[in-house]
């Protein structure tokens, strides 16, 4: 999955979302309100959430050299998943 290709969470609650946020901000990133975009050491992201759908739609924007898109979208697929089961 390359930068730019959106990457779409269904079922999230809106106290799910709220845990994300706050993790996303204990981490560094500036994760504010329903949609929005934020970077962090070279990351560029945006995102977009529907409660009414119950949709996260997360896209990396841009990555820094060393950082494959891929491994990026791996590694937010994981997050994504541990904290919701959490």
């Amino acid at each position: 999955m390359a930068a730019g290709t959106p990457q779409v969470f269904s079922g999230i609650t809106p106290p799910q979302f709220a845990k994300l946020t706050e993790r996303a901000r204990a981490a560094g990133v500036a994760m504010n309100g329903n949609n929005g975009r934020a970077s962090r050491m070279g990351v560029e992201v945006e995102w977009n959430y529907s409660e009414e759908k119950q949709e996260l739609v997360f896209t990396c924007l841009k990555t820094p050299f060393f950082v494959a898109a891929e491994d990026f979208n791996a590694k937010l697929r994981e997050l994504v998943s541990e904290t919701l089961m959490a």
